[in-house]
């Protein structure tokens, strides 16, 4: 069975940092582009970011502050976010490039002063 549990979420300042991790069990995570999506209550779940084998995709949103990255040996993704936004806060969550498995709990960023 599949696990995809999310951490490292919190309160920040606008401008500061975060990162989270995603550890997956239960698949061959190496064979599989993972990413990150993010959702706020009441509106529908968007792609952040992705990575694959040697290439990685961002949303408009967050080019240039968020860089996700993984570790294959450990079985986790990370999402660097930095110079955050009142606009990132949301739950965020990790899955595969096209999801396949179930949500994990999500982790909950929320950016205010």
């Amino acid at each position: 069975q599949v696990q995809l549990v999310e951490s490292g979420g919190g309160l920040v300042q606008p401008g500061g940092s975060l990162r989270l991790s995603c550890a997956a069990s239960g698949m061959i995570f190496r064979i599989y582009a993972m990413a990150w999506y993010r959702q706020v209550s009441g509106k529908q779940r968007e792609l952040v970011a992705g990575i694959g084998t040697g290439s990685t995709n961002y949303a408009d949103s967050v080019k240039g502050r968020f860089t996700i990255s993984r570790d294959n040996a450990k079985n986790t993704v990370y999402l660097q976010m930095d110079s955050l936004k009142p606009e990132d806060t949301a739950v965020y969550y990790c899955n595969t490039a096209t999801p396949l498995f179930n949500w994990g709990q999500g982790t909950q960023v929320t950016v205010s002063s």
